[in-house]
């Protein structure tokens, strides 16, 4: 049952996002696959590659979504200008980011200084140790979460594809497992600050 992107009005996007259950999920692909040719213009626009952009959106599109279901969208604006402008500074943020740590590998845990007086293979086995706690530390907070989530992240984790974790895990869509994907991070990121 495909509907043409532009079918809804913002109203009844609205609505069905507010409605939650099935029918929320409905209205959530149709907002996403509208303006999803947002993901295009924004890699050219802020030249940044496809996969940033597609991933800045989907953060957009769960913060416009978030902010319905939770009544803190006014309609000052129209969902486009609303979901546009969350986008375009999740995009800023990220060449931000760029720029400021020139793409820099973020790791997770700081070594102490004494750490590098140690000789290297006594910090490499202090390294490895820190290593697996923060691994038992992941897979602790991973039993947290349902088993769809589980399979999901660790399915991401091991390499597959939106579109690949979509036809095992039964989406109607990558966009679907995306969102989903996304949300799964959310919890997990939730978990980790609490």
């Amino acid at each position: 049952m495909n509907f043409l992107p532009n079918t809804f009005s913002d109203a009844q996007l609205l609505d069905g996002l507010r409605a939650g259950g099935s029918a929320r999920r409905l209205y959530e692909n149709k907002l996403y696959d509208r303006y999803a040719y947002l993901i295009r213009d924004g890699s050219r626009k802020h030249r940044l590659d496809e996969e940033q952009t597609a991933s800045a959106y989907a953060d957009a599109f769960l913060s416009v979504v978030d902010a319905v279901v939770a009544g803190r969208f006014e309609g000052r604006s129209g969902l486009k200008t609303y979901l546009y402008q969350i986008f375009t500074n999740k995009c800023v943020d990220l060449i931000r980011k760029r720029t400021t740590n020139r793409e820099s590998v973020h790791q997770g845990v700081e070594l102490d200084p004494a750490v590098f007086q140690l000789p290297d293979d006594t910090r490499s086995v202090i390294q490895q140790l820190i290593t697996q706690h923060e691994a038992e530390r992941l897979r602790q907070r991973l039993q947290l979460l349902g088993a769809k989530c589980q399979a999901m992240l660790l399915a991401w984790a091991d390499g597959f594809s939106d579109e690949d974790i979509a036809t095992q895990q039964q989406y109607n869509s990558p966009a679907v497992a995306k969102t989903s994907r996304l949300r799964c991070l959310e919890k997990l990121r939730e978990i980790y600050r609490t």
